[in-house]
């Protein structure tokens, strides 16, 4: 199977069980892996027989910039589950993650994979 890569996509949304977190935008750090079959799109030369990356990517950032979730866990599998609605996406594999969230780690998240 084929990939299409988002990588190091960065948000800025509300997410966190603390009160600060709560009230302040930190950084969201959003990968995204998608299963698909390009060998169409190879061929053709044609977007619209390819899965937008770019599409995904602003639907992605938006949604973690509007979600307020308590938990990383619960981002993901709202990402996971708005890029499983592109059509041509077999699987998806969601990483998030929160830059400094931990003292002396760089980021600290959670990778999940789903399939249709």
């Amino acid at each position: 199977m084929d990939k299409v890569i988002i990588k190091d996509l960065l948000a800025r949304g509300i997410i966190g069980i603390n009160e600060s977190e709560r009230t302040h935008t930190q950084d969201i750090l959003i990968n995204i892996v998608m299963s698909t079959d390009t060998h169409k799109a190879g061929l053709s030369d044609d977007i619209n027989d390819c899965i937008n990356y770019r599409t995904v990517a602003k639907k992605a950032q938006a949604l973690a910039e509007k979600a307020e979730r308590l938990t990383v866990e619960a981002l993901a599998e709202d990402i996971a589950n708005m890029v499983l609605e592109f059509a041509g996406v077999q699987t998806v594999s969601v990483r998030v993650e929160k830059p400094g969230a931990v003292r002396f780690s760089r980021s600290v998240g959670v990778e999940i994979e789903r399939s249709k």
